[in-house]
């Protein structure tokens, strides 16, 4: 309670002490104002001892006063205390005769005590005659002197300043109170860190079941011996009863835990109450909500990029894989092995974990009873299982097998071993242990495996994976019987990888192993097309004329232009030149590589035909990829299907005008007249005229039943029908087209089957290499098994995988002292990289800088090209994502290195293009001519990324979307400045006239340059090679995700 006092009586002289800790009285009229506290001893000089009653301020007038001053019982003498002047930040000074206290900020003298004997004093009435304004309000100017030395020294903490002053280390530095009173805004800002996570000293929960943890790691490099690429792992944390169950995808997630809570809630007798995991989409998803509402199972998650809010499961997962490498370090097994490794980890932690608090094993919690360990032995030993019934066996064969210990079946009381006879996973009780054998050194080992577990279980203490749990049931019975289809070289050698089958025996495995496994029932789909097609494919009419498959296949061809009236047979003119035919013949695949069909092309020798003569026009326009890409992210946008048809001969539909002569195919001449010759109808393939012919038959016949052409896209059709609209755009023979009215589709199907012979129909899957996939949330663009004929055509399907395509370090040039490389093998991998460009705009860059030296390779060069199909080797399945819940907004980015090229100085420039959050268009090319600077560099760029948004929206607008003003972010002020300034200066007068038409645009709003720090940059992939850690964030941001994670 505050007392103010009137009284200003007493005796006003106060001796200045530099042995007292506190100012303090014993007059209680000193005071302007009071506090009663109770609490606290006084020494005095004689030893005796004063009681604490109070503390307040003392002074003048409430304006003017020294606060903290503490009212002690029995004290005679009033004290003030220098140390505690000097806490303040007074500067204190003893003289012959004066005691002198300044202000530390401008050296102020605030008051002056006097000596009487030999001890100071002051007398507060004096103190009138000078400026001391509260000497403690000075404390807010001392405070900011404190805080502007922080600042002066790079937000130093005020801890490690106070010590520079105690100690006395630095020269210059005003003796200040440096306290940390406030928050420094800039301080949080840069040194924030996140908030420190405490461990709990209590159980939280009563029973089993009470609370499950749950994560998800993964995907491994390395397939397991069950094909598994996952580990889900469940927590009781009641027990810390631990189970792993192992996938083979992240969408079987879900059907795992239904099992699971089956099994355990008919176990226990009761329900699970709450379940906990982080925010994975194999966690938080419609099924798993459904789920939990219907059983009353309440669902917590750990908040985003926070896994110490999962840290019971977080901390399990580390302890499995540190034990799982372990095992397999010390055994020297592949690491293929891994699964059965943390199987057997969590199998034993079960057992031999002792519960914090409750001092019992997880296996005694959850079961009630103690655990046996006694028939536990050392993982990887070598251990002999007798061949108890499993073959017949001659009288002097040998009784068992030598085989490796893997662990103990989840679901009977035996041992799981590897025979290295039948390389096949058993379970068996007839089992003998050699334990006592010494291993092998690491540095003999034959087979590389530095580190047994996969690289995505590194980081499953670090980011949102999956959970940790002890896998003690159904998946290691599904790796039981195991067939292995590559045999190695002898018994004790194991091979590095291996590829593997579910409970089938050799003879029934089709086709070669390396190419995956085809069993019988696999086949069951395509069964219907395989059983009658040849898989080799002729060079020549010889070798096919053997096979009577492709025999039907001319055949069919033959009738084809019977049907269709492509020729008539005419004796041999005198005046023409005739034109030769031969066969082509080509498997058709589907999208998994299966052959469905067998095509036999009789072609014209296009090459012998004059212009003027045989053909005039031979232009025929085809479909941009971009355009493409764009109806596949327009169709996301409206949440429409996409189909596609296949004209079959296509070209033998389109009508010329020219005469036209060609032989007869070979193999099948007529009899009665064969020197004579087929006058065309119509065009054939191998004509030079054959693709517009075919472009102008179907872009008639489309216009006449009510389609109108695009007004950019030659090749897109659209017809409109009141708010509906149908969209066709076509590639030459192929054709792709939607509605939003899917009545629309059916009705067009119709009408192309009464106007023309259809080979193909149905859902848009497989388009120019493209595999496409389309699904409820979006649609996936692939070339996965492009890059993997890609890889296994240049011989690096088993090449080490590497993080990013190429080196920051890497810096090309023409190596004229280099080693040269085969010219054919190396153009070849070039042009085969570049066409995977089309959904892998990760590789544009690195494909396009080893692109510039196709003239004269080096092996520097095809080092580098060989770095991107290691890249390409450990993401095979990345492609293009496009997500239904984007927007219709257009977004460019543009950017430019400098001078980036060694050879000839030229820049580099890169662009992409967003429809929403969808990727549907990028580039990266170097410039034609050199840039004097930054900014020209970058206006070029920004130039011709203008250029393709302005044909993007002239796009949609045959959609009917309009779009007004569109950004294009660059992170190059200057470029952003110069297209803004309508006139041309000196320093911009070098820029050539055409890169200025961005100004117009500008002008007329059509784009809005936009500034984007380089942080946020994403051209920047396609200008530059990046460190793993700035592409893969880039990449990410691009839309280039795995369809199948």
């Amino acid at each position: 309670m505050q007392v103010c006092l009137a009284s200003q009586g007493g005796n006003r002289k106060w001796y200045l002490d530099s042995g007292c800790s506190r100012h303090m009285t014993g007059d209680e009229s000193q005071f302007i104002t009071l506090d009663a506290k109770d609490g606290g001893m006084v020494t005095f000089g004689d030893n005796g001892k004063g009681k604490i009653i109070g503390i307040g301020n003392i002074g003048i007038t409430p304006s003017k006063y020294i606060e903290n001053v503490l009212l002690v019982k029995g004290l005679k003498h009033n004290l003030l205390s220098i140390s505690q002047f000097c806490d303040k930040g007074y500067k204190v000074s003893f003289e012959s005769s004066v005691c002198i206290v300044t202000s530390p900020i401008n050296d102020g003298i605030k008051f002056i005590g006097h000596r009487h004997g030999n001890v100071y004093m002051v007398d507060l009435n004096d103190l009138t005659k000078l400026d001391m304004q509260c000497l403690v309000s000075l404390n807010a100017k001392i405070n900011e002197t404190s805080w502007l030395w922080h600042r002066r020294l790079a937000h130093i903490s005020m801890h490690s300043l106070s010590k520079l002053i105690k100690k006395d280390l630095v020269l210059g530095l005003p003796k200040l109170n440096f306290e940390k009173d406030r928050i420094c805004d800039a301080c949080q800002l840069g040194k924030q860190t996140r908030v420190s996570f405490k461990s709990k000293n209590t159980v939280s929960t009563s029973r089993p079941l009470e609370l499950l943890h749950m994560d998800l790691f993964g995907p491994t490099r390395t397939t397991s011996l069950g094909g598994k690429r996952y580990g889900f792992v469940i927590i009781d944390d009641y027990s810390r009863f631990t189970w792993v169950f192992f996938l083979a995808h992240k969408n079987e997630t879900f059907q795992i835990f239904t099992k699971f809570h089956r099994k355990v809630t008919n176990e226990k007798g009761f329900s699970i109450q709450n379940i906990r995991s982080d925010h994975g989409t194999e966690f938080e998803n419609h099924d798993f909500e459904n789920f939990c509402d219907e059983n009353g199972i309440g669902h917590n998650f750990s908040a985003p990029r926070t896994p110490q809010q999962n840290g019971v499961v977080e901390r399990k997962n580390r302890t499995l894989e540190e034990m799982a490498r372990t095992m397999l370090c010390e055994s020297n097994l592949p690491r293929y092995f891994w699964a059965e490794a943390i199987n057997t980890a969590c199998y034993i932690l079960n057992r031999a974990l002792i519960r914090q608090f409750l001092k019992k094993t997880p296996y005694e919690l959850w079961k009630g009873r103690k655990p046996n360990i006694a028939y536990f032995h050392v993982f990887g030993c070598r251990c002999f299982v007798l061949n108890n019934g499993k073959e017949r066996l001659g009288k002097f064969d040998a009784k068992s097998d030598e085989a490796i210990f893997l662990g103990y079946s989840s679901t009977s009381k035996a041992f799981r071993v590897f025979n290295k006879r039948t390389l096949v996973v058993e379970e068996s009780i007839h089992v003998v242990f050699d334990e006592s054998n010494d291993l092998p050194s690491r540095k003999n080992e034959g087979v590389d495996d530095a580190d047994p577990l996969i690289e995505g279980m590194k980081e499953i203490t670090l980011k949102d994976s999956a959970t940790p749990e002890d896998k003690d049931q159904e998946d290691e019975q599904n790796e039981r019987g195991e067939e292995i289809q590559e045999q190695p070289q002898g018994t004790n050698d194991l091979p590095k990888e291996w590829r593997y089958v579910h409970n089938h025996p050799k003879e029934l495995i089709i086709g070669d192993p390396m190419h995956g496994v085809k069993t019988r029932s696999s086949l069951r789909d395509v069964v219907n097309h395989c059983a009658f097609v040849s898989h080799l494919e002729p060079k020549t009419f010889e070798e096919a004329e053997n096979d009577h498959n492709w025999i039907n296949a001319m055949q069919e061809e033959l009738n084809q232009f019977e049907r269709n009236n492509v020729w008539t047979l005419v004796s041999r003119p005198k005046n023409y030149s005739i034109i030769g035919t031969k066969w082509v013949f080509r498997n058709k695949l589907d999208e998994h590589g299966n052959v469905i069909r067998n095509k036999a092309r009789l072609v014209a020798k296009g090459y012998n035909q004059e212009e003027g003569i045989d053909f005039d026009e031979t232009f025929a326009p085809v479909a941009r990829l971009e355009a493409i890409r764009l109806l596949l992210a327009y169709a996301c946008f409206m949440k429409f299907k996409l189909f596609q048809m296949d004209v079959k001969s296509a070209f033998l539909n389109g009508y010329i005008s020219e005469e036209v002569y060609v032989e007869q195919p070979p193999g099948f001449e007529n009899h009665a007249f064969p020197n004579h010759v087929f006058r065309l109808n119509k065009a054939l393939y191998g004509l030079k005229q054959a693709p517009r012919a075919w472009y102008e038959r179907l872009s008639k016949f489309l216009l006449n039943n009510g389609f109108s052409r695009g007004n950019v896209d030659t090749t897109l059709f659209i017809k409109r029908n009141q708010n509906d609209m149908l969209i066709i755009q076509i590639y030459v023979d192929d054709i792709i087209f939607g509605s939003t009215n899917e009545s629309l589709c059916q009705d067009f199907a119709k009408l192309m089957q009464g106007e023309f012979e259809m080979s193909m129909m149905g859902e848009l899957t497989f388009f120019l290499g493209l595999q496409i996939k389309q699904s409820k949330e979006g649609i996936s663009i692939t070339q996965s098994k492009y890059t993997k004929e890609l890889l296994k055509r240049f011989g690096m399907e088993n090449c080490k995988p590497i993080g990013t395509p190429m080196s920051p370090s890497c810096k090309l040039d023409k190596d004229d002292e280099g080693k040269s490389v085969d010219l054919k093998y190396y153009r070849g991998m070039i042009g085969s990289l570049l066409y995977l460009t089309a959904s892998r705009p990760d590789i544009m860059f690195s494909v396009c800088l080893c692109a510039r030296y196709q003239s004269n390779p080096k092996e520097s060069h095809l080092n580098a090209v060989k770095r991107i199909l290691r890249y390409l080797n450990g993401t095979q399945t990345l492609g293009l994502w496009y997500s239904k819940d984007s927007q219709i907004d257009l977004l460019g980015y543009s950017d430019a290195d400098f001078a980036g090229c060694k050879l000839d100085r030229k820049s580099t420039s890169g662009t992409c293009q967003f429809l929403g959050v969808n990727l549907i268009s990028w580039f990266s090319k170097k410039q034609n001519s050199v840039a004097l600077s930054t900014a020209e560099a970058e206006y070029i760029a920004a130039g011709s990324c203008c250029a393709q948004i302005l044909w993007i929206k002239q796009q949609l607008e045959d959609f009917g979307i309009k779009l007004n003003e569109t950004p294009i972010r660059c992170d190059n002020t200057s470029a952003i400045n110069l297209s803004k300034n309508p006139i041309q200066h000196s320093r911009s007068k070098h820029i050539e006239i055409r890169h200025h038409f961005i100004r117009e645009h500008v002008q007329n709003k059509n784009i809005i340059l936009e500034y984007v720090c380089t942080e946020n940059q994403l051209a920047d992939i396609f200008t530059k090679a990046l460190s793993e850690d700035r592409f893969c964030e880039i990449r990410r941001n691009l839309g280039i995700l795995d369809p199948y994670a």
